[in-house]
């Protein structure tokens, strides 16, 4: 956008034009060559959310349960009792969700609170046995949906990709 103005500060008179950069094949000329959809965070991204969505139903619709709830439910059960914090370093999710899960899941009783006798400030979490049932339950429905993803590969793709995903997650 490019103002001209003419005569006195007051009134002035404008006269506006437009400057526009023009596009070719929907990109930006003067930009270099890009394109998102190769950018690999992108691409993780894309595919992260499309196989999580494909997998929500699972939980949603046999426990009511959200994406963050799953996590923590899942890292009780794989891990055994622990507190908000360290599932938060291990699951990398804002203690805002982690608090508002275990809220969740501690309504559906499948899990219990006890204060951590060293520090009060903290809570032990532990699956109750409504929650290590509801677990090891959705751990069979994503040993499964887990197949299905991988059956498009052959054994070496499926390996060489867990293991690129491994050391791209640093675990």
């Amino acid at each position: 956008l490019a103002v001209h103005g003419s005569g006195p500060p007051w009134p002035m008179e404008l006269t506006v034009e437009f400057v526009t950069n023009k596009r070719q094949s929907g990109g930006m000329t003067d930009q270099p060559d890009f394109d998102i959809r190769s950018f690999l965070p992108y691409l993780l991204n894309q595919a992260a959310e499309e196989s999580s969505l494909a997998f929500q139903h699972h939980y949603k619709q046999r426990y009511g349960m959200l994406r963050t709830e799953w996590r923590v439910l899942f890292h009780l059960g794989r891990y055994g009792a622990m507190t908000a914090n360290a599932i938060g370093t291990r699951a990398k999710m804002h203690k805002t969700k982690i608090s508002r899960a275990v809220a969740a899941l501690e309504q559906k009783r499948y899990l219990t609170r006890q204060k951590v006798e060293s520090d009060r400030r903290h809570e032990k979490l532990t699956l109750t046995a409504a929650g290590r049932k509801v677990y090891a339950d959705l751990c069979k429905v994503a040993r499964d949906y887990d197949a299905q993803l991988l059956a498009p590969f052959s054994a070496e793709e499926q390996a060489l990709l867990k293991r690129a995903l491994e050391r791209l997650a640093k675990l």
